[in-house]
Order: C-alpha cells, then sequence, then structure tokens
C-alpha cells in the first residue's frame, strides 16, 4: 500500500518503471480521442468539478486510461470526497501512475499521470481515508469504466 511518504519520494527520485510504453504523437492522439479528453489528458485541462456522472458511481469494475487503456484503479478503493472529482485511495498497481511536482497556479501540489502514456489524470493529496491516507483526485474524463 503506497503511503504519502512514497508518493514524495516518486516526485523527487523517479517514478517506477511502468509495464509498457505508448508513444503517440499529439496529431495521432487527436484522432483517437474526443476534444474534450484530449485537452484534459494531453494538455493537462480540468473538468469542471461535479461535472461527471462518475463521481457518484460505485459499482463495481476497474478504470482505466481513456487514452491507452491501461488499468489504474479498482472501484474497491473509490470514495465520495466530496471534491467534485472521482476520487481513490490507492492505484491499481504500484507503477500504473507517475508522479510530477507541480507548481501551476501559485501551488505546489502533485500531478498524477499514466504512467504508460503520459496522461494527465489530476492530483493526489494526503488527505485521504486511512490505511493510505491518500487521495487520488481524478478528471472522470481520463478514465474508461472497464467491467
Amino acid at each position: 500500500m503506497l503511503k504519502w511518504s512514497d508518493i514524495i519520494r516518486f516526485t523527487n527520485q523517479g517514478n517506477p518503471s511502468p509495464s509498457k510504453r505508448v508513444e503517440k504523437s499529439a496529431q495521432e492522439w487527436k484522432e483517437l480521442l474526443t476534444e474534450e479528453e484530449f485537452h484534459i489528458t494531453r494538455l493537462k485541462g480540468t473538468e469542471r468539478a461535479y461535472s461527471s456522472e462518475l463521481c457518484s458511481m460505485f459499482d463495481p469494475g476497474k478504470y482505466a486510461c481513456v487514452c491507452c487503456e491501461t488499468l489504474l484503479f479498482d472501484a474497491e478503493g473509490k470514495f465520495e470526497s466530496g471534491s467534485g472529482w472521482p476520487s481513490f485511495t490507492q492505484p491499481l498497481e504500484s507503477n500504473a501512475v507517475a508522479y510530477h511536482k507541480d507548481e501551476s497556479f501559485g501551488m505546489v501540489r502533485v500531478e498524477i499521470t499514466c504512467n504508460t502514456c503520459d496522461a494527465h489524470l489530476g492530483h493526489v493529496f494526503p488527505d485521504g481515508p486511512e490505511p493510505s491516507g491518500l487521495r487520488y483526485c481524478v478528471n472522470a474524463v481520463s478514465l474508461k469504466k472497464v467491467e
């Protein structure tokens, strides 16, 4: 189970190696994704809070990256954070997500990306429920529910 100290270590010392890599040009991604998916995942956009039904969906299943279909999160780790975005306590595998220091908008946060294709997912915070204490705050547009 990952803890905040692991996240900080990854952010400062490097991420775990992904199981595979998917690399495409911006044009190739544009051809595969909707305009909104491209904006969120490839240009580091953010969807409006509470804009997705995924926030209140807690059915069993897994969530994959909308870009490369790498499995990222399990519904068992999903919880209602009140943030307006789907929230999870852990990634499915410790090397599924990559962590990057984000100093945009006058804040210091930890950005999360798909470790396979570098798609922007959202951010992780140390204010989630125990036992991990983590809250992976994810743009719903960056996810694809897998039954």
